[in-house]
């Protein structure tokens, strides 16, 4: 299995999940999960197979080579099942910063616990990443304020509300906010020294 030129190995697991890199024949999963949660996205059509193909071909396979490629995309698994996908976005090399994007089946969002627990794990997952792998200094989310459990998760796992962009997306005609959150290397890093102790 291919993995990132940038990082330490191919792949990473956490209790019974992993996240590895993005496969083609994951693609027709993806797009069929995004375009059941179009809503939550910053995605203003429906994918199609074709348009699956041209972002793996052209985004994410050149990516792989990249010394400092501007994303780093996974399949999420649990037990050797795909539920999901995510990585880092929008990689700042400089500023040693990345957007976290995440997304999960849409069967799965409809079990509260179940839920929690794929992202809880995704997050810790991609820390692991982001932190001790690449040592990164920050990750940072936004999430439309329609989504007040996405949130609560969030916080959970340490990333801090940072702010709120006023009236920010547009969805089923009426204006949302969108929320700002972070996590920085310091914090994890204060967290896993206190969990060590």
């Amino acid at each position: 299995m291919k993995a990132y030129k940038s990082l330490s190995q191919g792949f990473y697991e956490l209790d019974r999940y992993r996240i590895s890199v993005l496969r083609f024949e994951d693609m027709r999963y993806i797009k069929q999960w995004r375009n059941e949660q179009i809503d939550v996205l910053r995605q203003n059509k429906k994918l199609t197979d074709e348009d699956q193909a041209r972002y793996y071909e052209q985004v994410v396979l050149p990516s792989l080579e990249m010394e400092n490629p501007s994303l780093m995309l996974f399949g999420y698994f649990w037990d050797n099942l795909l539920i999901g996908y995510g990585g880092l976005t929008n990689m700042d090399w400089c500023s040693l910063r990345a957007e976290v994007s995440f997304l999960v089946s849409t069967e799965r969002i409809s079990d509260e616990k179940l839920y929690e627990s794929d992202f809880r794990h995704f997050l810790r997952l991609l820390k692991r990443v982001a932190f001790e792998d690449l040592r990164f200094n920050r990750l940072f989310t936004e999430t439309f304020d329609i989504r007040p459990k996405h949130v609560a998760i969030l916080e959970a796992e340490g990333f801090r509300f940072e702010g709120r962009m006023k009236q920010h997306v547009r969805i089923d005609g009426r204006f949302v906010d969108s929320l700002l959150h972070g996590c920085l290397k310091e914090h994890y890093d204060a967290e896993r020294e206190k969990n060590i102790r």
